[in-house]
């Protein structure tokens, strides 16, 4: 058989993610605070940048960086075409003399007074990072003999934890992605639940509390008995009723009681802290004589500008290509940054102009009138791909007359309500709410008279989409209602 190498060319078309596009990207979906923190480290890596009334080589300000961020146009991205005016961040780098400025920083030789330049670590690197749920229980498995095939399927089990340490993945799921036997699914499950903290790896609340009692030896006691038989007492039952039901004296219950208290219904919940986030609204929605806008709020945004310092500092010579490379770079970086925060504006502005448009009852009459709104139908209204309204409305906040909303609040799909007309999900989530708190203490509604009266406004939705719900809204069943009332 004859092997043969062959050169050939080939045309294809593949979407590339762009230097520029990726920083448009990353910049879309940060927040106001966020925002100002990336403009803060790029002025520190990039010294052409500097904000508007910052000391420079020349107190009047670059008259067409603000121009050129509007219209997009990039004016520095080649010195050999660049316009040649000496006002312009394009001028041509050939006629600019940079060797004078930068040969003590460039130099080595006996001209350069600048000192070696060691690199360090960072400060960074010697902090220490919390560790993770994950990370916990993996290091755990490494130091638990077990075969390899149970030690595989136990890493499944880990990953499928959430933040709260339950698992999410049910046996049958775990077995086919693993290519695991029940059995040695349930084994695996078991050897995580074994781990620290106590109550991992469980499916339910009810499992993780036998768990943590099966580990202090009181699985078999009153508590245990009280967790598995009388699961629906445990939520407002009385230690009297429970005595009796149990035929033990309501002493020993109390005891029980008091241990299951003590037990931690999120064993995973230490390992995932949650830090307090500040909130800052980005955008507001105000009340004008013309009706409602949004107005950006990024006032204390710093505004950048490029240093015409470089510039005045210089005097004509020649310079090294080495230096010219670096300032042109330099240049070209800056004024793709001013166009994408320019982009970014113009975008969350287009976003948020679509929102007052199509909820303008909610802003002028609160909640009850807000509208379903989809992110698919703002995009093809402002002429955007979906994934890019996505973007400009993560992590950000809007003031409105009625309150700080995040933007993804105004997102909601529709139910079909009376008349035909759509009903917000988080309308009708609130009415369910309101119906249970309005029912009859001795005759709590069930899902099915709840969907039953829904249906009767207009509003169909099944009986399981009303426990779904309800769970959303972490309101318990009916059989709990009744007992806690």
């Amino acid at each position: 058989m004859l092997i043969q190498q062959r050169l050939g060319l080939k045309l294809a078309q593949k979407p590339v993610l762009t230097q520029s596009l990726r920083q448009l990207v990353k910049l879309l979906a940060l927040n106001k605070v966020e925002l100002k923190e990336e403009i803060n480290q790029e002025l520190v890596s990039n010294p052409v940048l500097e904000t508007i009334g910052e000391e420079s080589g020349d107190d009047s300000p670059l008259e067409t960086a603000g121009a050129e961020a509007d219209s997009g146009t990039p004016k520095a991205e080649s010195s050999e075409t660049a316009d040649t005016n000496g006002d312009t961040p394009g001028e041509a780098f050939s006629e600019i003399d940079l060797g004078a400025f930068f040969d003590d920083y460039l130099d080595s030789g006996p001209r350069g007074p600048a000192p070696e330049i060691v690199e360090r670590p960072s400060f960074e690197t010697f902090l220490s990072s919390p560790t993770s749920l994950t990370d916990h229980l993996l290091w755990q498995l490494s130091l638990t003999p077990a075969p390899e095939r149970i030690e595989a399927v136990a890493e499944a089990v880990i990953g499928n934890l959430n933040e709260d340490g339950y698992l999410n993945a049910d046996r049958e799921e775990l077995a086919r992605t693993t290519g695991a036997s029940l059995d040695e699914v349930d084994e695996s499950i078991r050897l995580v639940q074994d781990f620290d903290p106590i109550g991992v790896a469980a499916r339910d609340l009810k499992e993780c509390l036998l768990i943590q009692l099966s580990a202090f030896g009181a699985d078999e006691g009153v508590a245990g008995e009280l967790v598995r038989e009388h699961w629906e007492d445990l939520e407002g039952g009385e230690p009297a009723a429970m005595a009796a039901s149990l035929n033990r004296p309501e002493p020993h219950i109390e005891i029980a009681l008091k241990l299951i208290r003590g037990l931690d219904p999120r064993p995973g919940e230490r390992y995932n802290p949650s830090d307090a986030r500040y909130v800052e609204p980005d955008v507001q929605f105000m009340k004008t004589a013309d009706g409602f806008r949004a107005l950006l709020n990024d006032d204390d945004v710093p505004d950048l500008r490029l240093n015409r310092g470089y510039r005045k500092l210089l005097s004509k010579g020649a310079a090294s290509t080495d230096v010219r490379n670096y300032v042109r770079e330099r240049y070209n970086s800056a004024m793709q940054l001013l166009r994408n925060i320019e982009q970014r504006r113009q975008t969350i502005h287009s976003v948020c102009d679509a929102v007052v448009r199509r909820q303008e009852g909610f802003l002028a009459n609160g909640i009850e009138q807000l509208r379903p709104m989809m992110i698919k139908d703002v995009a093809e209204e402002i002429g955007v791909h979906p994934s890019t309204v996505s973007r400009a409305v993560a992590n950000k906040y809007a003031h409105t007359p009625h309150g700080v909303y995040e933007l993804r609040y105004f997102f909601t799909e529709g139910v079909q309500g009376p008349k035909g007309a759509s009903i917000p999900l988080i309308l009708l989530k609130r009415r369910v709410k309101a119906m249970i708190e309005a029912e009859d203490s001795n005759k709590p509604l069930t899902d099915d008279a709840i969907s039953k009266l829904l249906r009767e406004d207009g509003v169909n939705v099944t009986r399981r989409t009303v426990a779904k719900y309800r769970e959303d809204l972490n309101i318990p069943s009916t059989h709990r209602r009744r007992r806690k009332k």
